[in-house]
């Protein structure tokens, strides 16, 4: 079992994306919700995170740009994307933890979503 992801695609400079992820399927002990991104050549890179408890952290290149919220159910993440510039460019991952929200403890991981902003 394992995240699903969908909203990838291409934008330009300064446009917004919407990324989803639906873990409703993983367990109930979901405590942690990350996502995740990797370019070519990179390292995974972790972006943004939202607790159960709706705590929520970024990246600081991401901060002010994206949004992570969860619905009331806590089934299904979204990541708003704005003012998307060329180097959010990168597979993006959708993962889950039943502990922390240390990257370590991701255990759940989604098959990822390509952004591509030029």
């Amino acid at each position: 079992v394992q995240p699903v992801e969908s909203g990838g695609g291409s934008v330009q400079p300064g446009g917004s994306l919407r990324l989803s992820c639906e873990v409703s399927g993983i367990t109930e002990g979901t405590n942690c919700i990350g996502r995740f991104r990797q370019s070519p050549g990179k390292e995974r890179e972790a972006v943004a995170a939202i607790r159960r408890d709706d705590l929520t952290a970024y990246t600081d290149s991401v901060k002010g740009r994206f949004t992570i919220s969860q619905t009331s159910a806590r089934n299904t993440v979204y990541l708003q994307m704005n003012s998307l510039q060329p180097e959010d460019t990168a597979m993006y991952y959708c993962a889950a933890s039943t502990s922390s929200c240390r990257p370590s403890d991701f255990g759940y991981w989604g098959q990822g979503t390509q952004v591509t902003v030029s």
